[in-house]
């Protein structure tokens, strides 16, 4: 059999157990919990309250279904330690990051939305850096 074709070696179980690696789940589980109860809580809104355009808050809520899925795909496959998290990780982090910015500027700014946003994204993307993070994320081909 050829070596092209082996798969990719599994990441050292020590270098799953280092702490940047364990808060780096932790905070992609956090964001995963965080985005499910804010679809339920928008669920709810959207059943007891009139919106204004029920179409367009049918809409806002199938988007927010999706940026949910694929915060907790990428939670779960943290969780398991699966390679291709990295870049989805890094997109969902630029993603907040536009978010909190879009927070903390404008006539309904929320400053303090923006920190809650901002603070874990910098977090996160910084540890996707760290070599431990990156040791465990990476595949070597």
């Amino acid at each position: 059999m050829s070596t092209d074709r082996l798969p990719p070696a599994a990441p050292n179980p020590q270098e799953r157990r280092h702490p940047a690696v364990r808060a780096f789940v932790v905070l992609l589980v956090a964001e995963a919990v965080f985005m499910i109860g804010l679809s339920a809580w928008f669920l709810f809104e959207l059943v007891s309250a009139t919106p204004t355009s029920f179409t367009s808050a049918l809409a806002i809520f199938v988007i927010l279904l999706i940026a949910t899925a694929f915060v907790t795909a990428l939670a779960i496959g943290a969780v398991r330690g699966r390679t291709w998290i990295r870049g989805g990780a890094v997109t969902w982090q630029l993603v907040q990051i536009a978010v909190a910015v879009g927070a903390f500027q404008g006539v309904f700014a929320q400053p303090a939305i923006g920190w809650c946003l901002l603070i874990p994204s910098i977090a996160v993307l910084g540890l996707l850096f760290t070599p431990a993070v990156a040791a465990v994320t990476r595949r070597e081909v």
